[in-house]
């Protein structure tokens, strides 16, 4: 009878621990390394910018253009780093599995694409010479007593933000926080990352924020123009005190969207 319970004992411990070292083996990795360098000359490059979009978390590659960020599968990566052009990388099983991966990184002068200009037969004739020179619309307008400095004609959507806002000046703060979400709810995880903090500090150009919170250049000067600060901020204020603006405005809006929901329930009921 012992020697019965002994063997149970053993078959248990034994299946336990190849239970244990399978699921160790088959484990996904939950981060990815990699090394950036220049496509051009093949160097390194280091102090660039690499962030996780989907879990939002920051890094910087290290002296020798390597890198390590929490990641899993299908995850997507931004890359950027001054004077290249940014890219997006998806992480994927092979990535995870074979560990280092290297990156090449365009720099912006090789990146541009080709644009061929006409050039313009003068014939010094005035009235000849006016018709020859193209005319681009790009002009700004503003209804009165709503806020903000005007709008540019010929971009998208402008008129029906415009319309909108004619009926119900909050309109475009509830229709850009309420139809992202997802975005929005990314706000504190930006806010408690500090890498991110870090290098939104020393950024002026946007493009982390507009990658993180998915929306346009225009949409985001714009809600941070709807939140009230002014337009030397907007011009002015590095990206964190973008985001950190942005943050405490969608914090207002969720009190007052609230309010809105509990009161519109009372007058139901």
């Amino acid at each position: 009878m012992y020697m019965r319970y002994l063997l149970i004992i053993i078959l248990c411990l034994t299946t336990v621990y190849s239970y244990s070292q399978d699921s160790t083996a088959t484990e996904t990795p939950t981060k990815v390394k990699g090394t950036l360098v220049s496509a051009s000359t093949s160097k390194t490059l280091s102090e660039a910018n690499i962030v996780n979009i989907n879990q939002v978390v920051g890094t910087a590659s290290n002296k020798n253009g390597e890198f390590e960020i929490k990641a899993k599968v299908n995850d997507t990566l931004h890359l950027s780093y001054l004077g290249y052009k940014s890219i997006k990388v998806r992480v994927t099983n092979d990535w995870l599995k074979f560990g280092n991966t290297k990156i090449e990184m365009t720099e912006l002068a090789l990146a541009l694409e080709e644009v061929t200009v006409k050039q313009l037969e003068l014939t010094g004739y005035l009235e000849v010479d006016m018709n020859q020179i193209p005319v681009t619309s790009n002009n700004r307008y503003r209804i009165s007593g709503l806020p903000g400095q005007g709008y540019e004609a010929g971009k998208p959507n402008i008129a029906t933000k415009v319309l909108g806002a004619i009926f119900n000046p909050a309109d475009f703060l509830y229709n850009m926080f309420g139809r992202k979400p997802n975005e929005m709810h990314k706000l504190k995880k930006m806010k408690e990352d500090d890498e991110i903090r870090s290098q939104l500090s020393k950024r002026f150009d946007r493009e982390m924020l507009l990658v993180l919170l998915q929306v346009n250049k225009y949409d985001l000067e714009e809600i941070v123009n709807q939140c009230n600060y002014s337009k030397d901020f907007i011009n002015t204020a590095n990206d964190l005190q973008i985001l950190d603006a942005i943050s405490e405005c969608y914090e207002e809006y969720k009190i007052i969207n609230r309010s809105n929901k509990s009161r519109s329930s009372k007058d139901k009921s």
